[in-house]
């Protein structure tokens, strides 16, 4: 029988403690795009069912993804000391304490008390000296959470640090793609740069050459002003990549947070020479969109309007909270916990709303509504998302057919270049042929470089979009 009563109290003190929950179930809304992402054009390869979402790991490191050495020791510098960074994870931090601090409002706070007070009073023709002592433990304004108003507001604070720590996350993955494009960036007008330069000795050399031949009577100042337009823009032109090569650098500083290691600028690898991971399968089910990090975040601040629902709900019942204290008084502090009065204090109180001219329905309405902008938000995120990638996947076939169509139009324009240089020597073309010529190698050098650029940095763009990259599981 004893046995039996003590599981009544127990039950009935986890009732007091945990109570019931008046938040609605969360439903995960369905997917607002396509169940796969679409393939790029003419690659139906690689197919990867949606029944296997949960093959695909959304997160590669970017150690395994960006492979050039000087660029991992650039990324292992701004993980570091970016200072945008140090500021979300600090974030992060604030937000946790802020859950911490909702999360004790579940348990009692005990605290002790001691108050002391000395009185003197006119007494007849004489002073009377009172003393009294006390000393008390106990809880003041416990709140049962018997409707989960409590449980709910502490869940609501749990979803906000984690969607902060997704937002986090999701700061880091940017600052890898930002710091990857900007180091590439730099690369092809480093390269920009060299062929620049390359390009203004060679248009020196013809201007010094149709000066002498003007000289001679060969040539004609049209030629010669035409030589020295052609060297001029390509000394303008070098002008303008030394400037950017040199605010590169500095937007480079900038997102590492600290300054740059020398041995990163020199020797630096050719563009051509920087590799990632092989791209992903042509298609790919749209679920792994749901770890991307944004998508995350987005998901933990609707369940935390879930519970916002609950807490909402929650005011509408009678609050109980609970005032209890235990202690001793005493005239004589030495006597205080040997001689001393026992004391105790029990003070239950409870608060019933009944007439609030519908602030407890408006606030309900209002988290329902918050829950509705939520769901919404959640879904556009998807969207984003799933159009962010299928743009990446789609550019990721086409650049290779671009890149070869202006591999062959620079080969091209060398033969071009070639013939055309030979003809004017022997005499059977004029200047203006070779400087055309010399036009046209200029600008598809450049253009060649461009490609290249846009197609590695659409594979960063690729890592972002898929949440830090993709593997499948083994």
């Amino acid at each position: 029988m004893d046995v039996q009563l003590n599981k009544i109290i127990a039950g009935l003190l986890f009732f007091l403690l945990h109570g019931c929950t008046l938040a609605p179930d969360y439903q995960q809304p369905d997917l607002p795009v396509a169940e796969e992402l679409p393939a790029a054009p003419g690659n139906q390869k690689g197919l990867l069912p949606a029944k296997d979402a949960d093959l695909v790991n959304a997160e590669l490191g970017w150690r395994e993804y960006f492979t050039d050495p000087r660029l991992q020791q650039l990324l292992t510098l701004a993980l570091a000391h970016n200072r945008d960074l140090r500021a979300s994870a600090l974030n992060v931090e604030a937000y946790q304490a802020q859950y911490r601090i909702q999360r004790s409002a579940l348990f009692p706070a005990i605290s002790a008390e001691g108050v002391g007070s000395k009185q003197r009073t006119l007494s007849g023709s004489g002073y009377a000296t009172g003393e009294v002592y006390s000393a008390s433990m106990g809880v003041t304004a416990y709140e049962l959470d018997l409707y989960g108003r409590v449980r709910n507001l502490k869940d609501q604070a749990l979803e906000q640090y984690l969607a902060m720590e997704e937002t986090h996350r999701s700061a880091r993955i940017s600052l890898v793609a930002e710091v990857a494009r900007a180091y590439l960036t730099w690369l092809a007008d480093h390269e920009l740069l060299a062929i620049t330069d390359d390009t203004l000795r060679s248009e020196d050399e013809s201007f010094r050459l149709v000066e002498q031949r003007a000289r001679e009577g060969i040539a004609t100042q049209l030629d010669l002003a035409q030589a020295r337009t052609s060297l001029e823009t390509a000394r303008a032109n070098l002008s303008l990549y030394q400037r950017l090569v040199a605010q590169e650098i500095n937007s480079l500083t900038l997102l590492v947070g600290t300054a740059l290691p020398e041995s990163l600028l020199r020797n630096a690898a050719p563009l051509n020479a920087q590799t990632f991971v092989a791209p992903p399968p042509a298609r790919l089910p749209s679920r792994v969109l749901l770890q991307r990090p944004d998508i995350m975040a987005a998901e933990h601040e609707l369940k935390g309007a879930y519970a916002d629902i609950g807490a909402a709900r929650a005011a509408f019942f009678p609050t109980i909270s609970l005032t209890a204290k235990t202690g001793a008084i005493s005239g004589d502090l030495s006597n205080l916990f040997d001689g001393g009065s026992g004391s105790w204090l029990f003070s239950p109180s409870i608060n019933l709303p009944i007439f609030t001219a519908g602030r407890l329905q408006a606030q309900l309405d209002a988290a329902v509504i918050r829950k509705e902008i939520s769901v919404a938000r959640y879904e556009k995120a998807i969207q984003s998302a799933f159009s962010e990638v299928a743009d990446t996947l789609v550019a990721s076939d086409t650049y290779v057919h671009q890149l070869q169509a202006q591999k062959a139009n620079l080969v091209a324009n060398q033969e071009y270049h070639t013939l055309a240089k030979d003809r004017h020597l022997q005499g059977v073309d004029s200047f203006l042929t070779l400087l055309d010529a010399q036009r046209s190698l200029y600008s598809a050098r450049q253009r060649y470089l461009v490609v290249q650029l846009a197609q590695l940095i659409n594979q960063v763009n690729l890592y972002k979009a898929l949440g830090g990259g993709w593997k499948e599981r083994s």
